[in-house]
């Protein structure tokens, strides 16, 4: 489903030059649960925002479905992430003025869904996370776990090919880290949803089907 080759990527930060990615190549199929390891500062988020066609590579290419996605127009690139990814973020991302209906439903007005499906939709996800008592809750009233839960929603809710998760635990002690992974591995299992993760959390680490260990931009050790 997904090929990485050689993706390299450089920020400039004044004078400084940081190399983030220094030729990372990884692959991984359909359905997989794979999860992008590796300290503070290794290359993790940039190498999942430029999977995730956030970001670009100076170098290199990102095989995604068969097509290069790396060197597609923008215009093709928004088209991609809006229909073909959801996103789950370190810091939920939510609309705080929305309740967490609206956040979800947010996602398929942007999809452009019709108002039947989406409510169908919505109401399927949040039940599915376990929400749907609290969706007329707007995120400050919400736990950190409940808006995780809301963000998975979010991000499953158009019936994306892939999910990329950058440290969708971070914030979250470790009682509600297992029941937020549990909840992703189910969803995976159960639906065949391919997610990628990037974390350093041992808890999301364990339950990889395909770990890429990555250190100072680089594959360290190759997959496991």
């Amino acid at each position: 489903m997904i090929e990485a080759k050689d993706l390299k990527k450089t920020y400039k930060m004044g004078k400084t030059r940081v190399k983030a990615l220094r030729g990372v190549n990884f692959s991984m199929k359909e359905g997989e649960f794979t999860v992008i390891a590796g300290p503070s500062g290794s290359g993790k988020t940039t190498l999942l925002n430029i999977i995730g066609l956030i970001d670009s590579p100076d170098d290199g290419e990102v095989i995604f479905n068969g097509e290069n996605i790396s060197s597609l127009s923008e215009k093709k690139k928004s088209w991609i992430r809006r229909e073909k990814i959801g996103f789950i973020f370190q810091n939920f991302n939510l609309i705080p003025v929305l309740s967490a209906y609206e956040n979800v439903d947010f996602a398929l007005i942007i999809a452009e869904f019709s108002a039947r499906k989406r409510k169908a939709l919505v109401e399927k996800y949040l039940k599915r996370v376990g929400l749907w008592d609290r969706k007329k809750h707007k995120p400050g009233e919400l736990s950190g776990g409940e808006k995780q839960r809301v963000a998975i929603a979010r991000a499953l809710v158009k019936g994306p090919s892939l999910v990329v998760a950058d440290e969708p635990t971070a914030n979250l002690d470790s009682e509600t880290t297992d029941e937020v992974v549990s909840l992703m591995r189910d969803i995976n299992h159960e639906e065949g949803t391919t997610f990628l993760i990037a974390s350093h959390d041992p808890i999301v680490i364990a339950e990889g089907e395909k770990i890429l260990k990555i250190r100072d931009g680089k594959v360290d050790g190759g997959e496991t």
